[in-house]
């Protein structure tokens, strides 16, 4: 992660070349973690386990602390499962999220992120009632390196063309298939039932590998709660955060995967193609501790 302005390794360094862990290092690491979006719950919490390792190590010395809070970073992290579970053929993603968060150019870049590991891919444009949304779709999709299929009529079932693009994988024997899906909330009721069809539709052909939703991590508390819906209805596997781009947000992670048990298996980090990784606790904990 690109280090910005203020990031978490770097408020913290001051802190582990101290001579001795005092009353301000705690103070010091409460306040970092908040402004590092951990959200004062979780790093109260991380403070007081850490408080309870130094004292039963009986240790003074705040290298031992740096190494702690990796450790304690991690645990907590690894109580998600962030794997990608992808080995169906053709293994069927759904991608969900409200307008604006980033979900077309997440696709684009998913779409590069799995051609990296050899997998052909189709992307389904099944949100239908925005001409511009299937076009700037293909854009990404080319640039990824994946097939598109597009609505045949304007205004089509967004169901239907989920249904031709996996028939399209079969008949093509592509590995992943990659349905994009409509992400306007002012008719929320119908967009929720709008999913369950386009859900009902493909499970007739393929199971369901995952649900992403894309989630905004600079919307923080607003971003779970906008998405809230699609938690609820859409039977989501795993989160893929958008615009992460300094570790001065790096707490969001752990906060948005406590708030809705929800796994984040995806991590926009940028506006380029390549911009997109997945997640690992132990790699996301070095980069953001240092």
């Amino acid at each position: 992660m690109a280090e910005k302005s203020w990031s978490l390794g770097r408020a913290l360094r001051g802190m582990f070349v101290k001579p001795t862990i005092d009353e301000t290092t705690w103070e010091d690491l409460e306040t970092a973690l908040i402004t590092a979006d951990f959200g004062p719950d979780i790093s109260e919490r991380v403070v007081e386990e850490l408080r309870a390792k130094v004292d039963r190590y009986r240790t003074t010395d705040p290298k031992d602390l740096q190494r702690m809070l990796r450790e304690t970073l991690e645990e907590h992290f690894a109580k998600f499962d962030t794997t990608l579970k992808l080995t169906e053929r053709p293994a069927v993603v759904l991608v969900v999220g409200v307008n604006g968060v980033g979900k077309t150019t997440t696709i684009g870049k998913f779409t590069k992120f799995l051609r990296g590991y050899q997998r052909s891919v189709v992307v389904g444009a099944a949100d239908t009632f925005r001409a511009a949304a299937v076009d700037q779709l293909a854009t990404w999709a080319q640039r990824g390196g994946a097939a598109i299929v597009r609505p045949q009529q304007e205004g089509q079932d967004p169901a239907s063309v989920a249904y031709q693009t996996i028939e399209y994988a079969q008949r093509e024997g592509i590995e992943i298939a990659i349905i994009d899906t409509a992400g306007r909330l002012h008719t929320k009721g119908g967009l929720m039932d709008e999913l369950s069809k386009i859900r009902r539709v493909i499970e007739k052909q393929a199971p369901i590998s995952e649900v992403l939703l894309v989630l905004d991590a600079t919307t923080g508390q607003n971003g779970v709660m906008q998405a809230q819906a699609f938690l609820e209805h859409a039977g989501v596997t795993g989160l893929v955060l958008t615009k992460l781009d300094g570790s001065a947000k790096g707490g969001f992670v752990l906060a948005v995967q406590e708030r809705t048990g929800i796994p984040v298996k995806l991590l926009g980090q940028g506006e380029g193609i390549d911009d997109l990784t997945g997640f690992t606790p132990h790699v996301f904990v070095s980069n953001l501790v240092g």
